[in-house]
């Protein structure tokens, strides 16, 4: 544990940031497991209208840092080809 009064404010911020991060994780991860539960089930037209927001959520993870650039690239790829 900090023992300095700014090392524990950086450890509060963290933990601020973590949780926000791990929401939006949370998030990326559910709509593309619902996308891929339709297509599993063969609903591909239900796919294709919750395929823009999983693109989404996959873009603001990419531009708050949550993922990386090529990571969100690689995921909406293969999104992509899953319900082509």
């Amino acid at each position: 544990m900090p023992i300095i009064k700014s090392a524990k404010k950086a450890l509060r911020v963290s933990f601020r940031k973590k949780s926000v991060n791990d929401r939006r994780k949370g998030t990326l991860k559910d709509s593309i497991k619902k996308v891929e539960k339709l297509v599993k089930a063969g609903k591909k037209a239900e796919a294709e209208k919750l395929l823009s927001a999983t693109y989404q959520a996959i873009d603001k993870a990419a531009k708050k840092g949550v993922i990386k650039k090529n990571n969100a690239s690689r995921k909406k790829s293969r999104m992509a080809k899953l319900v082509k």
